[in-house]
């Protein structure tokens, strides 16, 4: 991984305390060739593919309402959250960099900015900005995240502070740094809401206790997941979770694979179990069919990529 990856932190220790600073995007992205979005963890250049027409138009749409008023936080956030959903996650680092330093109290930025470092494996840079996020959402209200890409039922799963949480695990995760991602998935998971949120933070938990040799622990911390759960969205982590407990047949899953994000978080979850019941080939195996794929930044995409980096694995 690139040295300035590691050199250029939004986070030091001040007299004892953790203090965050707002340095710009250019500061901490690190450099890649012309067009490439990122380097995987392995060096290789990543590139977004073309964006559909719908994506294209959205986008548009994003640009002239943020144009026709750049002070407005709301046109700030939209605009880079479509900027990132047709690929562009460096841009829309930059225009969440905007936003965070025109409302620098607003903990959406670093959400949303957070999420895209780690899209572009820039972690130490997302972990500052969740944990300046979690600064920040102390004694707001709970609120809603309005759903760029809305599912089939229209109903927004997911709120600011949960969002936080979850994508706070996940950079401790991917760096490997299971107690701490450990406190934040339970953090995420303990605020409650729909079933969807209970399977897909129960996921993450329940493997990083499993790698962390707390196998008993990590059954109780399936407790509350069933077969009979309202799943919206996030069937693949309900799959797992019931796999995970005994319910489903690894046979059953077999056909997962890395082509879409989907899968590739279903693919990452059986990769996972077959390492921790002993079975590392098989994990390996599936691990490289994972990286092979062209999802490169869903998140069981990454967790691959970051498991296959690691030599005492």
């Amino acid at each position: 991984m690139k040295s300035n990856r590691l050199s250029l932190l939004a986070v030091v220790l001040f007299y004892g305390g953790l203090v965050s600073f707002n340095i710009s995007a250019a500061g901490l992205l690190s450099d890649v060739p012309a067009g490439a979005q990122a380097l995987s963890l392995e060096g290789e250049a990543l590139y977004a593919a073309d964006p559909g027409a719908g994506t294209v138009a959205n986008l548009d749409a994003a640009r002239a309402v943020y144009e026709a008023d750049p002070n407005d936080a709301d046109n700030i956030i939209w605009f880079g959250r479509r900027s990132a959903y047709a690929g562009d996650y460096r841009r829309a680092i930059e225009i969440f960099s905007e936003g965070a330093e025109k409302f620098p109290e607003d903990p959406r930025f670093y959400r949303h900015r957070g999420h895209r470092y780690i899209s572009i494996r820039e972690f130490e840079p997302a972990i500052a900005d969740f944990e300046r996020a979690v600064e920040l959402m102390q004694g707001l209200a709970v609120t809603v995240e309005p759903d760029g890409l809305p599912n089939a039922q229209n109903i927004p799963l997911t709120t600011t502070q949960g969002n936080v949480w979850y994508h706070l695990g996940l950079a401790y995760y991917l760096q490997q740094d299971w107690p701490r991602a450990l406190s934040a998935f339970r953090n995420g998971y303990n605020m409650g809401g729909y079933d969807d949120n209970l399977v897909s933070t129960g996921h993450w938990i329940y493997m990083i206790l499993r790698r962390m040799g707390s196998d008993a622990e990590a059954a109780v911390a399936l407790n509350e997941i069933s077969a009979d759960m309202n799943i919206i969205e996030n069937m693949s982590y309900h799959q797992l979770c019931l796999l995970y407990k005994g319910e489903l047949e690894i046979e059953d899953m077999m056909a997962a694979n890395g082509d879409d994000p989907s899968n590739a978080a279903l693919a990452y979850g059986i990769a996972n179990y077959f390492y921790y019941n002993g079975d590392k080939q098989r994990s390996d195996e599936l691990l490289e069919r994972i990286v092979s794929g062209s999802s490169w930044s869903a998140f069981g995409f990454i967790a691959a990529e970051s498991d296959l980096a690691n030599p005492q694995r």
